[in-house]
């Protein structure tokens, strides 16, 4: 008998590698009770339902909430994705417009497309450094908001995957003053409340949040939180939830949130202060041998190596640090994306302090240029994602409505999204970017 997936478990594990990729548990068997396993139970009388959640899982959920100054906080065991999409079934729950910033993930497209909403994409501004994306200004959301007046809310990624962080307090000022909702996707933020500098977007005005806590934190995987600030949001969500949350939510990932949450309570400011001080040693080491990190304001916690300022591609500096016995998170032609924790071993910071102080220069090209102007809209993302599609290469794609987004990877942002007339423009960057086909509609 084969079990192929265990086993590919099995021998991952063997490899032995150190851990800079999520969860945030790590593998560590000091992160979670080994108890947990046992209690792998449903919703019975004395262990509540998460979606009419009266007894313990509203009580952890009150202790969640008191822990991040929120109005209320929900539990997920459907990751970040459940949380999104309940965010905007929440803003806006007769379809309409988004005011959208474009570094979104496709759970946000996806929703959009199930809930019938439009997005008004904002760009980002490429202030992080060349071959990323940057951040999503105030001012363009200012003049998104002028121009769609009717806009249900505010959506945006901060951090972004390379850990950039926008400026959530002016652009919440712009939302205030607008009287709309600022929804924000913090996926691999949800530690940034106990950073030195408390820099999560619930803190610094957002009305809401998506939390995926297992990227950073001692979470089993699909662990998240919904942060809500706006008590006028609170009295529906769970509603909200149910309409895409499955009706079986895994008891042992919500009690590890629980367990987290306890954790974060007794040791989450000195843990992470830790942390920064550990990733603030490793960015020197990398920024000496020629590797800096994003420029501007971002997640000290996080280390993105940006390697092809050195000539040095991301696949192939990711390559070199799993020779040394290094996992990264995510590599691309621009840069490698660790995300440590405080779950990570002394030995998994040794050996990436040598991995990092024996990465070679190269000679990578430079990082992509600048991205084409928008497509034109030619329908809604929900007409596209229902309808019938194929695939074709991107320069026999020209004229056609994409089916899909594509994201060419640097510099992270969607060339084109699902109802978007792709341009000769488009195609060509697609085409240069190692993108083989894209679906189209029929």
């Amino acid at each position: 008998m084969s079990a192929p997936l265990f086993e590919a478990l099995l021998r991952h594990a063997a490899a032995g590698r150190a851990p800079f990729h999520t969860p945030g548990h790590k593998g560590n068997p000091q992160a979670l009770p080994p108890e947990l396993f046992r209690l792998d139970f449903t919703e019975l009388p004395d262990t509540d339902s998460l979606y009419e959640a009266s007894g313990p899982i509203l009580a952890a959920e009150q202790e969640a909430a008191r822990l991040f100054g929120a109005a209320r906080t929900l539990f997920s065991a459907g990751g970040c994705t459940l949380c999104i999409q309940a965010m905007l079934r929440l803003a806006a729950p007769r379809g309409g417009e988004v005011i959208a910033g474009r570094t979104v993930h496709r759970s946000a497209v996806n929703a959009m497309a199930l809930l019938g909403l439009t997005p008004v994409w904002v760009l980002p501004d490429g202030s992080a450094g060349p071959g990323l994306p940057g951040r999503i200004p105030a001012a363009g959301v200012e003049q998104a908001l002028r121009e769609h007046p009717h806009a249900a809310c505010v959506y945006l990624t901060s951090p972004d995957y390379s850990g950039v962080l926008s400026d959530i307090p002016a652009i919440a000022a712009v939302c205030r003053a607008a009287g709309v909702p600022l929804l924000v996707d913090n996926a691999h933020g949800t530690h940034l409340r106990f950073t030195r500098r408390d820099l999560h977007p619930l803190s610094l005005g957002a009305s809401m949040t998506a939390c995926s806590a297992h990227k950073t934190l001692p979470v089993l995987t699909g662990g998240a939180w919904l942060q809500i600030a706006d008590p006028a949001f609170a009295g529906w969500v769970k509603s909200a939830m149910a309409l895409f949350g499955s009706t079986s939510p895994s008891y042992l990932t919500m009690a590890s949130l629980d367990l987290a949450r306890e954790w974060l309570a007794q040791h989450g400011k000195a843990a992470f202060a830790a942390l920064e001080d550990r990733a603030a040693s490793l960015a020197q080491l990398a920024a000496q041998r020629g590797f800096p990190q994003p420029r501007g304001l971002r997640d000290p916690t996080r280390l993105t190596l940006v390697t092809a300022e050195n000539g040095l591609s991301g696949e192939e500096a990711a390559a070199h640090l799993r020779r040394c016995g290094v996992e990264p998170e995510h590599a691309d032609a621009s840069a490698v994306i660790l995300l440590p924790s405080p779950w990570n071993r002394e030995e998994d910071f040794a050996r990436l302090a040598r991995a990092i102080a024996t990465l070679p220069a190269g000679n990578a090209p430079p990082p992509a240029p600048s991205l084409p102007p928008l497509p034109p809209a030619a329908c809604s993302p929900r007409e596209a994602l229902l309808a019938p599609q194929e695939a074709v290469p991107p320069l026999e794609a020209v004229g056609r409505v994409a089916g899909e987004a594509a994201c060419p990877c640097p510099p992270g942002v969607p060339l084109v999204m699902p109802g978007e007339k792709i341009t000769a423009e488009c195609a060509e960057f697609l085409s240069r970017s190692g993108f083989l086909s894209i679906k189209v509609l029929q």
